[in-house]
């Protein structure tokens, strides 16, 4: 599947990624374009827009686009660490960056990449361990077998 969303991505457009690769889609395609464009592009391109305003996999209430990508999937529940790890995820991704002790750590982390000034697809080969690393923290445990079954 394609899956699009704005470009100079920083938390969730780089969480929900790596959600998606590692629970949903086996072998997902990322498109980063201009905020403006995100529609336009997922119309034309038969891709799923995440994280921009009114679409469904975006930002409802205090929670965020990982939230919503769980839920769409029906993850919630069904692994205690990647539920920790959403919250840390909403926590950095949102207003509320005292809602983990580990949220203002990966916020501050992903402004980081974010400011290297490297483009978007690096930031996913760069940041994927990461939260790799989160979900291991979170009590998950890795290698995270992808949708198909091959780790």
């Amino acid at each position: 599947m394609k899956w699009i969303t704005r470009e100079r991505a920083k938390v969730d457009r780089i969480a929900c990624p790596w959600l998606i690769s590692r629970f949903i889609d086996p072998s997902p395609e990322f498109l980063y374009v201009p905020a403006d464009q995100v529609r336009a592009e997922a119309e034309r391109q038969g891709a799923v827009p995440y994280d921009i305003p009114d679409v469904e996999l975006g930002h409802e209430g205090p929670l965020g686009s990982f939230d919503a990508v769980m839920k769409k999937y029906g993850l919630p529940g069904k692994d205690p660490a990647l539920d920790r790890l959403a919250l840390i995820v909403r926590g950095a991704d949102t207003a509320d960056k005292d809602l983990t002790p580990e949220s203002r750590g990966l916020d501050a982390i992903a402004g980081g990449f974010q400011q290297m000034n490297i483009g978007d697809h690096e930031k996913l080969d760069r940041e994927f361990p990461v939260y790799d690393a989160l979900y291991v923290y979170c009590g998950g445990v890795l290698p995270i077998p992808t949708p198909s079954g091959k780790v």
